[in-house]
């Protein structure tokens, strides 16, 4: 394996552990709050902690799952390491947080996490993202329909703004809906709670 093979390597798998460190325990932990995989919907993001804590609670969650996305692929960018090795770090980060080493494989939906890497990654379809989420989410009131929307518009836009990138943002899409496929469920039984 050469040098930067092994860097690109260790910066892949960096990105992972960056995107599995539970922001939403450690933050309810240091604020006395309940444990989110333990109350509400048992979800460690941001919306569950909104809703079993504090806006201040939830914020710092935000906050933070954004922040651990960015870092992931910041480092690559400052190594400057190549674009398709950066979507890996993309993709690496969000698994981290839906599958994360330190909380038994049982995380968060990675939407703002896949939000702070999309930043790094190519801003431009990270505005795209959040507009799609703030217009759905205005109109629905329903946090996990924003996310999903985001989702599914993210590839269609890339592919025509940024088409050497659509592959891996569309394997980050499919990503989200795996991790949202219990509230599509329940969107369409019209059971998922709104905002």
């Amino acid at each position: 394996m050469t040098e930067s093979a092994t860097m690109a390597f260790g910066l892949i798998f960096l990105a992972y552990l960056l995107g599995s460190i539970p922001t939403a325990v450690l933050v309810c932990r240091a604020l006395n709050l309940p444990d989110p995989r333990q109350k509400g919907s048992g979800n460690p993001g941001a919306t569950n902690v909104l809703r079993i804590g504090s806006r201040k609670a939830a914020l710092l969650t935000l906050l933070g799952d954004i922040s651990k996305g960015l870092a992931a692929l910041a480092f690559g960018k400052l190594l400057q390491i190549s674009q398709t090795e950066l979507s890996y770090c993309l993709l690496a980060a969000v698994t981290g947080h839906i599958f994360p080493i330190f909380s038994p494989l049982k995380g968060g939906k990675g939407v703002a996490t896949a939000f702070g890497a999309s930043l790094a990654f190519y801003w431009p379809i990270a505005l795209i993202q959040l507009t799609i989420w703030a217009i759905t989410a205005l109109v629905s009131k329903t946090s996990s329909l924003a996310s999903i929307a985001a989702a599914l518009i993210t590839p269609v836009f890339t592919w025509l703004i940024a088409p050497n990138d659509t592959l891996p943002l569309a394997f980050l899409c499919a990503l989200l809906l795996y991790s949202h496929r219990k509230n599509i469920k329940k969107l369409l039984n019209g059971e998922e709670p709104r905002l």
